[in-house]
């Protein structure tokens, strides 16, 4: 018989901690499966807490013994903690736990991972290492001892003493217990230098495995550029001698930000021309630097409790999105990031796991590290920065940081520095935080002597829990191309901020199509009725780069929608729009690629199911087949000439600009393959120097089902290396046609190499099925079904992970009756699973919930 439901924790119930925490000891005795530790922790009574005994939190722990002050006590023991009557003063709380590091597969607290010992604490995984008040608004100075015999011991901080078979960390910084690290094991430094404005030289290192590290130096470089750009743009200067980043296999997430001491998942660390892709070096740089400025923006500064995680997440993606905009090109980060959005976030507010960039309430907060949280969150960074304009923006962030270093803070605080330096009024913008939902924004257009005239509507659509919505504060930049293509309104910014609104500007043209909407400025769904006439000229003559791809991108999707709803013929209104852009070599070549690329199946079905259509998974499928092949039947010979033009001469870069016209190349492959039976595919799968171009043909292969010697040379020449064997499980099934791509997973789970208890490799596999539109929804459910196999058989030794790939099954509601009727049935399947977790039994939950 299943416990009954866990109670959710509300924002509203906050309540500060009835102890604070000076100082913390902590020695550890390291052993696989016995490992002791020993915490000495100096607590004094909060004034304007609640009062009564002190309460640890703790699980899975042994207590040895406990004292406080000195004197044995026998703490009430229960499975989320202990409970012992205090003093009420200050006192010293001593105690030795044993817990079993080799046994740790949820990979939260402290854990092994082939042979090495490391920890991750965020959100609440301190609590299996020692009994503690595992709360973000408890902060205080660490220091660390770490007895055992390998060879390399690591900690927060700055390293102390060390000899044979210890060493010594102390981190002077106040802290939240999730921001803990530790990490022992066998272990080779990539080490630098740098030295920050303020003149103190700090030791860089980047810890691997033996023989991994000649693939460090590019997640180096991006550590002392994000060091130097967030000097230069944010005037933050690192605090401690030393920064360590460490490579672990075993990692439920991509990296971790503990003080001084970065834990990453080893896929965004080792990278090297002939391992790792464009994509690859792109993600490494931007994780890399995003953890970095966690050392602002969610340490020296961190959240109040876990309903603010959107605090420091939001702020510190915006942060990385402005880094890697600067490395890389501001217009083409724009769009990805809007692509990342659309794909995720707007399908999270679109379904039954929708909820606001701040929470009201969660059961496991592990679930709540979403698309929302993060890149929504990030969105509400720009918007605000727009709305305070730059010199607001700057005097704002000052404060921040002068007011609120070393403290737990709030989303209130965050806005309320803005409303004091800037002296504006942020109360209904503060709903963008409070809201879920994707906003609606309609507008139309007309010219009326010489003025243009544009009507703007808003609407919040309702979502679990939020039936009625207030209308937001929303950015909306927007400019005006003339027919002959010149520009007849510069970009103008307003502020929507009621249900309906018009405005009104004076161009110097008879005629206009508006640019709407102009950088995305804000994260809304826009209707805006244009002809694909108006779109084409967009394409061709908008200034503002995303607004000329997103006219691309419409073309393209209502050509799809047609042929998905009408079965018509690809248009060639749209065939004729890209001619010009692949043939414009004034353009950089990662926007032509971007302009390329069709809208995906998940796009397409959520475009289709709000528009009155239920989607159908094989239909989409074959729209876009249908769409690329025309694509590459018109415009052979300008592919064939951008392919044969753009191969790299000379050795790989993985800079922005030679990415892109990989990129553009790989683009022009995927089309040419549909029509030489793959020729061009072999001959570079064969010859490529280089993992981007090699995988560019394996995929295009693998999507016209020509891939098998392919595949195996591929196996045979990275059989040994754990990383690039990702990609070729990944590839198999991700880029498998039709509904083959759940037969290719099938098979794949099989494989000797398959190593599920990895997270790596389990989302290579289930995760790639999730990310083949057609496969995942097969009209026979294997799809379905194979997905909840491997959710239920890692559920219960990886609750985090499994949760999240179940999110795979939130958009159930919107296919046909027979596949609803599959994928409840396989929900339910996983809800009706003994001892199921919290963290998948809460997700899963809200998806079948009515």
């Amino acid at each position: 018989m299943k416990d009954a439901a866990p109670r959710p924790i509300r924002l509203s119930q906050y309540r500060k901690p009835a102890h604070r925490v000076d100082r913390v000891d902590l020695t550890f005795r390291l052993h696989p499966s016995r490992t002791r530790v020993l915490a000495r922790i100096a607590f004094r009574p909060d004034p304007e807490g609640p009062g009564g005994p002190l309460r640890l939190d703790g699980e899975g722990l042994r207590l040895i013994e406990a004292a406080i002050d000195g004197t044995p006590v026998t703490p009430l023991i229960d499975p989320a903690g202990l409970s012992v009557e205090a003093p009420d003063r200050p006192f010293l709380w001593e105690a030795e736990v044993e817990i079993d590091p080799a046994a740790n597969t949820a990979l939260e607290g402290l854990y092994m991972s082939n042979g090495m010992y490391c920890t991750q604490c965020e959100a609440e995984g301190f609590r299996k290492i020692t009994y503690y008040p595992d709360r973000p608004d408890v902060m205080a100075p660490f220091d660390v001892r770490i007895e055992s015999d390998l060879p390399v011991l690591l900690s927060n901080g700055n390293p102390g003493r060390a000899g044979k078979g210890f060493a010594e960390w102390s981190d002077p910084w106040p802290k939240p217990a999730y921001l803990f690290a530790l990490v022992a094991g066998d272990l080779i430094a990539h080490s630098d230098r740098f030295t920050t404005a303020e003149g103190r030289e700090v030791a860089l290192n980047i810890w691997v495995r033996p023989g991994d590290e000649d693939r460090c130096a590019y997640a180096m470089d991006a550590l002392k550029r994000s060091m130097a750009w967030d000097e230069r743009v944010y005037g933050r200067a690192y605090d401690l001698d030393v920064f360590n980043i460490v490579a672990v296999d075993d990692f439920n997430m991509g990296a971790m930000e503990n003080k001084g001491l970065n834990i990453f998942n080893a896929r965004y660390v080792l990278a090297s021309p002939q391992t790792a892709t464009d994509a690859d070096y792109a993600r490494i740089e931007a994780i890399i630097a995003h953890e970095y400025f966690h050392n602002w923006t969610g340490n020296r500064i961190t959240c109040r409790d876990w309903f603010q995680l959107c605090l420091k997440e939001g702020l510190t993606v915006y942060r990385d999105q402005q880094f890697s905009g600067d490395e890389r090109g501001h217009a083409v980060k724009r769009i990805e990031d809007v692509q990342m959005l659309r794909a995720r976030q707007f399908r999270e507010d679109a379904g039954p796991l929708a909820h606001p960039v701040r929470p009201e309430s969660y059961v496991e907060i592990n679930n709540f590290y979403t698309a929302t949280v993060y890149e929504k969150g990030a969105e509400v960074i720009g918007m605000l920065r727009r709305i305070v304009c730059e010199d607001g923006w700057r005097a704002g962030l000052d404060l921040y940081f002068d007011r609120h270093d070393g403290q737990a803070c709030t989303i209130e605080d965050w806005l309320a520095v803005f409303a004091d330096a800037t002296g504006r009024d942020l109360s209904q913008f503060a709903l963008w935080y409070s809201q879920a939902g994707t906003p609606r924004v309609t507008l139309s257009s007309r010219i009326e002597d010489g003025t243009l005239v544009v009507d703007l509507r808003q609407d919040v659509p309702a979502t679990p829990g939020q039936p009625e919505k207030l209308p937001h504060a929303i950015p909306v930049a927007l400019g005006a191309v003339a027919r002959d293509g010149t520009e007849a309104l510069a970009t103008q910014h307003i502020v929507l901020t009621r249900p309906h609104e018009t405005h009104r500007f004076a161009i110097g043209t008879g005629d206009a199509v508006v640019s709407a909407l102009r950088g995305f400025s804000a994260p809304v769904v826009l209707d805006q009725p244009l002809s694909n006439p108006d779109r084409a000229l967009l394409l061709a003559h908008d200034t503002d780069p995303f607004n000329r791809w997103e006219s691309g991108r419409e073309l393209a999707r209502d050509a799809l929608l047609r042929m998905v709803r009408d079965g018509a013929a690809p248009d060639p209104a749209y065939l004729d729009a890209l001619g010009p852009v692949l043939a414009d070599d004034t353009i950089e070549p990662a926007f032509r690629a971007m302009v390329l690329a069709l809208p995906g199946d998940d796009d397409l079905a959520r475009s289709l199911a709000e528009g009155g259509t239920v989607p159908d998974p094989d239909a989409i499928d074959a729209a876009r087949r249908a769409l690329a092949l025309a694509v590459a039947r018109r415009h052979e010979d300008r592919l064939a000439h951008l392919f044969d033009s753009l191969a790299e001469p000379g050795p790989y870069s993985p800079e922005a600009g030679p990415a892109g016209r990989r990129a553009l190349r790989g683009a022009a492959l995927s089309r040419l393959s549909r029509i030489d039976g793959g020729a061009r595919a072999r001959a570079l799968v064969e010859s490529a120097d280089n993992m981007t171009d090699r995988l560019a043909a394996l995929t295009a292969l693998v999507a016209i089902g020509q891939a098998d010697d392919a595949l195996a040379a591929f196996y045979d020449d990275w059989k040994s290396d754990r990383l690039v064997l990702d990609k070729w499980f990944s590839v198999q099934v991700a880029a498998a046609p039709g509904d083959s791509g759940a037969q290719a997973a099938a098979r794949l789970t099989a494989h000797p190499d398959f190593h599920w208890r990895t997270p790596n490799r389990f989302r290579a596999v289930i995760g790639a099925l999730g990310a083949n539109h057609a496969s995942f929804h097969a009209a026979d459910g294997t799809g379905y079904d194979l997905v909840a196999d491997w959710l239920i058989r890692l559920d219960p030794l990886n609750p985090q992970t499994a949760a999240r790939m179940s999110t795979l099954f939130d958009s159930w509601r919107r296919y046909d009756a027979g596949r609803q009727e599959l994928m409840r049935a396989a929900l339910t399947r996983i809800a009706g699973k003994t001892d199921l977790s919290r963290d998948t039994s809460e997700m899963v939950g809200r998806m079948l919930a009515e």
